[in-house]
Formats: structure tokens, sequence, C-alpha cells
């Protein structure tokens, strides 16, 4: 006969509940008793039935995750992340690509997630009238992309120190001719270009440096973008001397832009991104350092843990650590270059 739970919970001396905690990860059991449980539950040959442990607990044991853009590198890396904290624990992740305005209306309008899912990881922004019906469906929700929001727990970063730590840099080493890369058209509702937008700003007005609006180009978060922006700002009557791309994917574009127009980099012009991409160190790049994964991460281990302990305070926001991360792509202006 087949082993059941209450088998495995004699056989290891404890209770029923603390078999299923101990089996699916949960908080509240300790590293022995854990490994106990899963040596007796591998001899008795015991498998959790999901069936019976969602009937019992009225849990789904589904995560629901939207995404804008389920193909780009940050989003798919925070999803990888969180996969890899939802899976161990039992939970399968149930994703909606909402890339299209008719898509995500869609959506919005029907909320098919609706008692499919136990949580809701959202990776695009949602205004006031998609957080009010996300918040209908009464399950955890978290992001990991824009400010705070009520009823979210958002795992983030602070964009606006990022941006400024990064052309606080490029006027230390001497430019003032320094244009941006911008990611204008992004996901819809999307803060992350404002806010940086905003401090490239700021950052310009406090040392003395005008403006100029042909120094900025969209590049739309990609690679074939920031490549095609970074050409538009060399065709500029008097051409920036460094660059902030507001991700490293639209800076890779823009040092494939120079190398075309053979242009050296940081000899040239210098260029700074943002993120820490993982192909970041082998260009060279140098960029401000986020822990994407790590917001995945903990923004599963959050939603994991308002499930497990329904009546805790939510998390709110948590504030994940950046830092300048210099690498070859940045130096002084040369005296002789336009300023």
């Amino acid at each position: 006969m087949t082993a059941s739970i209450n088998d495995v919970a004699r056989a290891a001396g404890v209770s029923a509940s603390t078999v299923s905690r101990a089996l699916r990860g949960r908080p509240g059991v300790s590293d022995e008793v854990r490994d106990q449980i899963k040596a007796v539950a591998d001899r008795l040959g015991y498998t959790a039935s999901r069936s019976a442990s969602s009937l019992a607990s009225g849990r789904t044991y589904t995560i629901g995750v939207l995404v804008p853009y389920v193909g780009r590198w940050f989003f798919g890396t925070v999803l990888d992340a969180a996969e890899q904290v939802f899976s161990p624990a039992g939970y399968d992740v149930l994703l909606y690509n909402l890339g299209s305005p008719e898509t995500r209306k869609r959506f919005f309008t029907r909320l098919p997630v609706r008692k499919r899912v136990d949580a809701v990881l959202s990776l695009l922004i949602p205004d006031d009238e998609e957080s009010a019906a996300l918040r209908s469906l009464g399950v955890p929700l978290a992001t990991t992309v824009g400010g705070t929001r009520p009823g979210f727990t958002v795992v983030g970063i602070d964009d606006r120190a990022g941006t400024e730590s990064a052309v606080r840099h490029l006027v230390n080493l001497g430019h003032r001719r320094i244009g941006m890369i911008s990611g204008s058209s992004g996901p819809l509702h999307w803060t992350t270009p404002i806010e940086r937008r905003n401090a490239y700003l700021d950052v310009l007005a406090d040392a003395g440096i005008e403006h100029d609006p042909a120094l900025e180009a969209d590049g739309d978060y990609t690679v074939e973008g920031g490549e095609r922006a970074m050409t538009e700002l060399l065709a500029a009557s008097r051409p920036p001397t460094a660059v902030f791309a507001q991700s490293d994917e639209m800076a890779m574009g823009a040092l494939r832009a120079l190398r075309r127009h053979r242009l050296k980099v940081p000899e040239d012009v210098s260029v700074v991104g943002f993120d820490d991409h993982e192909l970041a160190d082998v260009v060279g790049l140098t960029t401000v350092a986020q822990p994407v994964a790590e917001q995945g991460a903990e923004a599963a281990r959050l939603l994991l843990r308002q499930l497990d302990e329904p009546d805790a305070e939510p998390a709110g926001h948590v504030q994940m650590p950046i830092r300048l991360v210099l690498r070859e792509t940045t130096a002084p202006p040369r005296p002789r270059g336009p300023q």
C-alpha cells in the first residue's frame, strides 16, 4: 500500500502538519527535523499529493506572475529567480505575458487568475484601476518595479540614487557634454525611465551644466535601440563626450554604434550603463549594479511568507542595495575634444 502522510508522521515521531511543512520547505521546522522527515518519507516511498494538499488547505499551490515582456533580460532574470524559490516550496508558476495594451486590458477585465492562484507577482506597474482589481483577488501581492503601492509588497531599488552616481561620475571626470539614452517607450506606466531622467537632469543642474535636448535619445531598452539612439546622438551638431544609458543593453548597443563609427571608448566617448547585466563585465562596461535576480527571489520569499503567516504584517517596501562598478568604458574627456 502507498504510504500516507500519517504513516510518515508516526515513523518520524512528529505531527502530520510538521511533515507537510518540512516537505514543502515551509518555515517553523529545524534543519535536523526536516532532514529526518525527508529520510523517512524516502524510505516509505511517500510522495505528497498535490490534489489532497489543495483540498486540505484550500490552496491551488500556484503563483500568478504578470510580465510586460517575458523575453527581455530584466524580466526573464526576475522570473527565473522567483521560480527557483517557488518550485522547491511546492508551487507552480502561472505566467501571463501582457506586452500589448489589448492583452493587458483583456486580462484586467476578465481577471483569469481569480481562484486559480494563491498569490500574484506583478512585474508590470498597474494603474489605480488595475491595482484595485488585483487587490480584489484577496491574495498576497508583490512586485519588483515601481514605488510604494497600497496592498503590495515592493522589492526594488533607488533609481534616482543609482542614476545620480552614474552621471556624477561622468561630471567628476570632467565631462560637460553628457548625453542620455533613455527608455521612454518602455512598458505601460513604467516609472523607471522618468525617475532616471529626473535624476540625470538634477545632476546636470547641480553641476551648472545646461541641459541640451539634442543629447537625449530613446533606446527602447534594447541593444538595437541603444545602437540607434547612439547613432542619433553622434549626429548632433555638438556630440556628447560621455553617455549615460538607462540600461546595460542600451549601453551595449551604444558601444556597437561607436565601434561602427570608428570611435574609441573611452578615449573618444565614455559610456555608463545601469543593471550590471551578465555580459557587462565581458565588455568592460562601467555600470550601476543592481541585484536583479535577488529582487525576484526576495519578492518570492516574501509572498510565501505571507501565505504561511497570513496574520503577519506585510513587508511593505524593501529597498535592495546598488553600487557603481567602475570598469573600462569611462575616462576624462580628451582636452582637444568637444566639452
